[in-house]
């Protein structure tokens, strides 16, 4: 097949002092930080619907993006020439990984049947191309949002024939993403939620979402897939209000439904602004509480109410987001999955490479920051001393349970008064994450 990225034989890494656009100055997969490569500290994954599917329409224009490779019909023919294109493009930009949608891959057929033999086709190639290439699923997923037949949702829908589609088509989404070695499945509730409360029987939808994932944990096992699953919050749009709204909704609804010990979080930048957080508040709590398992690398911008979608450059945002993701662990299955397209006004083939490069520089920059900020050990320090009074004394019994009600007032009552607060430093610190940046 006829090159689609004529000309670029590969994204070199060329240094911090290189003027080269199609050249990474700051991500070198083979260099070690903190024990472990670039590579494998980052986990990055191209995202095919952004990548290869989107052609940057928006409500007032039509698409603008180049992709000669796309002859724009539903054929299978094109979808496995698209294919192909992918895991060129991936190969060059020397991604480890990439997620998919399965309407992503391949067309959707008159009957569920024909939409099965069409992504069987597809997979096939998918698979040629994981093997020649050595690029991986780091996740698979089902489009349950964009046909006519989820415009009041999937797994909340009020129609139970499309709630038994979407669960057969999560199935095979589930078969797929087994058959192509993925690490992980993500459930997006893209329509579960509402646009008016006066038709929504609330908790019954809550119900039956529950049900669909407990579903697919059971059929999970059945197939003996061993990936990671998770679920993904945000707040809004293309519904009013999603059920999966932040970080904090969907660990609620997973301790409601019995369903923490089968599901992590991928947390999403743009969901987080989209839901009043920012990026590292949503990472922190998923991390507190045990449940951080992927995420989305993008950003939102702050002055538009919507998924803008834009590849993240704020090295802020990324070296927060790394100090978290280091203290936490890091990845085991999971990773920093570029959720983002390009900007309309970019719309030649060489783009895409110059955002993904943009991207992986930023998030490379930023572990780099991020280690040498914990190596020093300012932050860490600071936040011991800040949290001292729980180490020992009366702050260490509250947090073993020992005492009670009346024992802490019988305490304040011979103590008088409470031990002086400390500065919370805020400004300093502030200062302090400039001067490593």
């Amino acid at each position: 097949m006829k090159e689609a990225f004529p000309g670029i034989k590969g994204i070199p890494y060329e240094g911090p002092k290189s003027r080269n656009p199609l050249s990474f100055k700051h991500y070198n997969a083979a260099e070690v930080v903190e024990g472990k490569t670039m590579g494998e500290h980052l986990r990055f994954s191209v995202a095919y619907w952004h990548s290869f599917r989107n052609g940057c329409a928006d409500m007032f224009g039509m698409p603008t993006r180049l992709m000669p490779w796309d002859d724009g019909s539903p054929s299978l023919e094109n979808a496995k020439t698209r294919a192909r294109v992918a895991f060129e493009f991936f190969e060059k930009l020397g991604a480890p990984f990439y997620c998919f949608h399965d309407r992503d891959v391949a067309p959707e057929g008159k009957t569920l049947a024909e939409t099965n033999k069409n992504l069987d086709e597809v997979v096939k190639v998918l698979k040629q191309e994981q093997q020649r290439t050595g690029v991986k699923l780091l996740w698979g997923t089902a489009n349950l949002f964009s046909h006519p037949r989820y415009l009041h949702g999937a797994g909340t829908t009020c129609n139970a024939d499309v709630f038994a589609f979407a669960a057969a088509q999560v199935a095979k989404a589930i078969e797929v993403t087994k058959e192509l070695d993925g690490a992980g499945y993500v459930f997006w509730g893209g329509r579960e939620g509402y646009k008016s409360l006066l038709n929504t029987d609330m908790g019954r939808e809550l119900d039956h979402l529950a049900k669909l994932l407990h579903m697919a944990v059971d059929y999970k096992k059945q197939i003996g897939f061993r990936g990671q699953f998770y679920i993904e919050p945000k707040p809004k749009e293309p519904t009013k209000h999603q059920y999966d709204s932040d970080a904090a909704a969907c660990y609620a609804f997973l301790q409601r439904y019995d369903l923490v010990d089968h599901l992590k979080l991928n947390i999403e930048a743009n969901h987080a602004t989209l839901a009043g957080h920012t990026f590292q508040h949503e990472l922190e709590f998923a991390a507190a509480i045990g449940l951080l398992g992927s995420v989305d690398a993008n950003r939102g911008d702050l002055m538009l109410g919507w998924d803008t979608d834009q590849f993240p450059t704020d090295l802020y945002d990324t070296t927060l987001a790394m100090l978290t993701i280091l203290k936490a662990g890091g990845f085991t299955t999971g990773g920093l999955n570029f959720d983002a397209h390009v900007a309309r006004e970019s719309f030649e083939p060489v783009d895409l490479f110059h955002a993904h490069i943009g991207g992986m520089d930023a998030f490379a920059r930023g572990l780099k920051i991020a280690a040498a900020i914990r190596k020093d050990g300012v932050i860490d320090k600071f936040m011991k001393e800040r949290y001292a009074s729980w180490d020992s004394g009366i702050g260490a019994n509250i947090e073993a349970g020992k005492v009670n009600f009346k024992q802490l007032s019988q305490y304040m009552l011979e103590k008088g008064n409470p031990a002086p607060n400390s500065s919370g430093r805020v400004e300093m610190l502030e200062n302090l994450l400039n001067e490593y940046i």
